[in-house]
């Protein structure tokens, strides 16, 4: 029989702890520890013995810091090019250890099953619209979220909430989804940020091609920064096709000189409608349907106009952004590239991945811990630019409003 052996001490990989990595690559991506700290939910004196730990550990100084800077060295650029895969694969094996036993995401497809039997089919745009408003339909609605209609510089929409400051972008690929169809999603929104929400009904292609939607999006944007009597007083969020449409009205705004809103949320950007950047698929999918479908919404108009790819836009100057996306969605390299791109332009981005399969995750905030967590994590980056906000009033629009309860955020999962 073979003898026990003393214990040793690991070795300093054995040693190394996934916290510490995370540690490192928070700070080597913002360079800055306060945001680095915001984004692990960690104080700056926790983050910095992580950091001061791990550096122990490998025997050597990955960062330079000085009270301005905080810099790579090369041992840290070497690390850092390492240990992105590294904690992108733990994420890939808790995600697929998370979902073995299938359950959520039986549910998850189940909710989506008309949808699919209509999108493999030859169906109408009319068809397809019914199917998306019957998988909304699925999704609870917050009873504390009252909803009543708005005119907002003509165009119809819905009010969710109290003291309305968000503008939420609907998605469905310019296509599909309804204000109302949206209206769970946007009230989850609202009782996360404790601040209330307008949903345009902006026009849909074919009947209205670009750029019609966009048109209605600023419409909305400047009646409610009107109504609130700062632009810095209106946030804007928005899902799939409507955080492309989000970040389009940022870069409108920016083009012809107004104001900003206070920052964004956008939620699983689909931001490339071509469909070039989604990950392969094995057979067939929605998302290829949605794209192809959504062609009518640019109808000949040229890809390469920022309005209508927001990825090809110069991003300088934004305000600031979150942006959330699923470890399994075929978008993800959008969100990714966004990441990427707002960064280099100097814009503050947080950046939330999640350990989930599906495109727009948070419409299944009610069952999937995951998307709950992320509604939280978004109202709570949307509550928190509100208050650092300038504009200290509120609109007269709110006033016949009932209050809304601010639901409490869950404790973060974003990984």
């Amino acid at each position: 029989m073979e003898q026990a052996k003393d214990p040793v001490a690991p070795t300093a990989p054995d040693a190394v702890e996934v916290r510490h990595l995370r540690a490192f690559v928070a700070v080597a991506e913002e360079l800055n520890f306060s945001r680095a700290a915001e984004r692990l939910y960690l104080s700056q004196p926790a983050l910095s013995r992580q950091i001061r730990t791990l550096e122990r550990l490998v025997g050597c100084e990955l960062l330079r810091r000085s009270t301005r800077h905080v810099e790579l060295t090369l041992a840290g650029e070497a690390l850092l090019d390492r240990a992105g895969p590294v904690l992108a694969a733990l994420d890939e094996a808790v995600a697929a250890a998370q979902t073995v036993g299938g359950e959520l995401n039986a549910r998850i497809m189940q909710a989506w099953t008309p949808m699919l039997a209509i999108a493999t089919a030859v169906s109408s745009i009319q068809q397809m619209r019914d199917a998306f408003e019957g998988v909304l339909a699925q999704m609870p609605m917050a009873p504390e979220a009252p909803v009543r209609p708005a005119i907002a510089g003509g165009v119809s929409a819905l009010v969710i909430g109290a003291d309305p400051a968000i503008l939420y972008l609907h998605g469905g690929n310019y296509v599909l989804g309804s204000a109302y169809g949206y209206r769970p999603l946007a009230a989850a929104l609202t009782m996360a940020a404790g601040r209330g929400a307008l949903v345009p009904d902006f026009r849909l292609a074919p009947e209205h091609p670009f750029p019609a939607a966009l048109d209605d999006a600023l419409a909305a944007y400047r009646w409610l920064a009107g109504q609130r009597g700062d632009a810095s007083g209106v946030v804007l969020a928005g899902d799939s096709s409507g955080a492309g449409l989000a970040l389009a009205v940022l870069l409108s705004l920016k083009a012809d000189g107004e104001a900003m809103p206070a920052g964004a949320a956008l939620l699983c950007p689909n931001l490339d409608l071509s469909g070039a950047m989604l990950t392969p698929s094995a057979g067939p999918h929605l998302l290829d349907e949605l794209v192809r479908m959504c062609q009518a919404y640019v109808a000949g108009h040229p890809l390469e106009d920022p309005r209508v790819s927001p990825l090809l836009g110069d991003l300088t100057g934004l305000p600031p952004l979150l942006i959330q996306y699923a470890s399994g969605d075929r978008a993800r390299p959008e969100a990714e590239a966004l990441a990427r791109d707002a960064r280099h332009a100097g814009v503050d981005v947080r950046v939330e991945r999640y350990a989930a399969d599906t495109h727009v995750f948070h419409m299944f905030w009610s069952f999937l811990p995951e998307a709950a967590d992320a509604i939280g994590q978004a109202g709570g980056f949307l509550a928190g630019l509100l208050r650092a906000s300038p504009a200290a009033t509120t609109g007269d629009h709110a006033a016949n409003l009932p209050p809304a309860s601010p639901r409490p955020r869950p404790s973060p999962r974003q990984i």
